[in-house]
């Protein structure tokens, strides 16, 4: 047993804040977390910085937004040198850091030079093919993901993939593979493997351990029988219609046209939904199995758990899917955590983000980081030794010019930017947290226009995100509504093993 608690970070990718059993969901069965749940805290307002995969795992390393530790808001930043890392301040506190999953670390590495990991000391890596897709399309190789290399000695190459369906096409189809071959299942049997091998070689030293999920992001792919666990016919029809897209962001509808969206009935995204929750459950499963087994080593009295997400999806809300704009579906992430000295039980309403995750470990270690970060520790919260909120406003952005947008929240009223025709939103939270009603234009709403408008812009210059600020105003560009409903099918991601 160490001085210090062990540390497991959890993250689904691309999983919405409500579609998880302790979220209020009856349709989608996630009993290990609602167990976590139950034995600790659930930020209910609780946001990503940047609701893109990349720039979002750059701020849980960093502590900082996008903008600051990368220098992009898009899905190509790589972690500038001097950046405070998540390893590297739990290493100088005496952790073992190790990684099993989706890193999303860029740029990816060609064959026969290192992995870029960001100081983890050991790293199972898959990334759903994206570096196949750039240096092996045809998947010949070994040592570029070793999550296809595993299906390869397994017998089972190429068949993760041979349902035809892609990165970015929500399609579902259940996956051809055994569910013991699964990559949730692969993830949760390298990080089993992984506790079992710091118990032996470092039983006097803490460890970190991120156990990174590419899952619910499409393909919704699950293992049979998880396909088939709710009938879809029970599941909520998307919120709104594709109609209330003319006065949101441009960018939604742009990815509802290239990605052949508007093909998609009600009743498609209720199955759509069904095998989304299906992806969701399977992950719950494996994780039940990585905490029976810290259980049965007796390990979890001493351990850490946070479970959140890089980003949610749409997942049919206005006609629209994915992520990279900031409605609640896209923008908002589950958020709990438990373990010593944590609250039991207790829901928090206070506004928390990815960028928090680094100094509250950090904290919770005992150690200082080795610069200043954004991001702000939540450990008094969540220990009981504060009542004071974690912040009062909070701000995202994500996608760089022309497509910008970003959003500040006080979680009672929240106010959206785009660029594209400087379009403007405002939703109230409390009243419609679905966001189907847009008041930005209402005439009752031009004061509290104007305040939001102005917190936005502060926010951004004191986060550094300049590149929306076009001298006193906003960035602003001109976007031909009627020229995107021609554009064509691409970007769908399809075939990278």
């Amino acid at each position: 047993m160490t001085t210090k608690p062990n540390l497991l970070l959890i993250t689904a990718d691309q999983m919405r804040w409500d579609s998880a059993g302790f979220a209020g969901n009856c349709n989608v069965q996630t009993p290990n977390l609602d167990a976590l749940a139950s034995r600790g805290v659930v930020f209910e307002n609780a946001f990503t910085p940047n609701p893109i995969c990349v720039p979002a795992r750059a701020s849980i390393m960093t502590g900082n937004y996008p903008q600051v530790c990368t220098g992009i808001k898009n899905n190509s930043g790589c972690i500038k040198p001097g950046q405070p890392l998540l390893t590297g301040t739990l290493k100088g506190a005496g952790y073992r850091t190790y990684a099993s999953g989706k890193l999303h670390f860029v740029p990816y590495s060609p064959p026969g030079k290192p992995r870029l990991v960001h100081g983890f000391d050991e790293v199972n890596l898959t990334e759903s093919g994206r570096i196949l897709s750039l240096f092996d399309p045809k998947g010949e190789m070994e040592g570029l993901e070793d999550y296809f290399d595993y299906l390869k000695k397994s017998g089972w190459k190429g068949y993760s993939r041979a349902h035809g369906i892609g990165n970015n096409d929500v399609r579902p189809c259940p996956s051809p593979l055994p569910q013991e071959l699964y990559v949730d299942s692969w993830i949760a049997d390298c990080t089993i493997k992984q506790v079992d091998r710091h118990l032996k070689e470092s039983p006097d030293r803490p460890f970190f351990i991120w156990m990174s999920s590419p899952k619910p992001h499409s393909p919704c792919d699950p293992p049979r029988p998880y396909d088939n666990l709710v009938d879809p016919r029970k599941i909520p029809f998307p919120a709104g219609n594709a109609s209330d897209l003319e006065s949101r962001n441009p960018y939604i509808e742009t990815v509802r046209m290239t990605h052949a969206l508007d093909s998609l009935s009600p009743q498609a995204w209720q199955v759509i939904r069904s095998y989304y929750y299906g992806n969701i459950s399977f992950l719950d499963a494996m994780i039940g199995r990585v905490l029976k087994h810290l259980e049965g080593k007796g390990l979890m009295e001493d351990t850490i758990v946070l479970f959140t997400s890089d980003h949610g999806d749409l997942l049919g809300d206005f006609g629209g899917a994915f992520k990279c704009n900031h409605l609640n579906g896209s923008v908002r992430v589950p958020f709990l955590i438990c373990g010593p000295g944590i609250h039991r039980g207790r829901r928090i309403a206070d506004l928390a983000g990815l960028q928090d995750i680094l100094p509250t470990f950090a904290e919770a270690a005992g150690t200082a980081i080795n610069s200043p970060v954004q991001g702000e520790s939540l450990w008094k919260k969540i220990t009981g030794d504060t009542e004071e909120p974690v912040r009062e406003v909070f701000y995202s952005s994500t996608m760089d010019s022309p497509n910008q947008s970003a959003m500040t929240t006080d979680g009672k009223w929240k106010y959206i930017y785009s660029e594209g025709n400087g379009t403007e939103e405002l939703y109230n939270q409390k009243e419609d947290p679905a966001e189907v009603e847009n008041l930005a234009e209402e005439k009752s709403c031009r004061d509290r226009i104007s305040h939001y408008r102005e917190v936005l812009r502060e926010e951004a210059l004191r986060l550094e995100d300049t590149a929306i600020i076009a001298g006193k105003g906003f960035a602003h560009a001109h976007v031909d509504r009627e020229k995107i409903k021609k554009l064509q099918v691409s970007g769908m991601g399809w075939r990278w093993y």
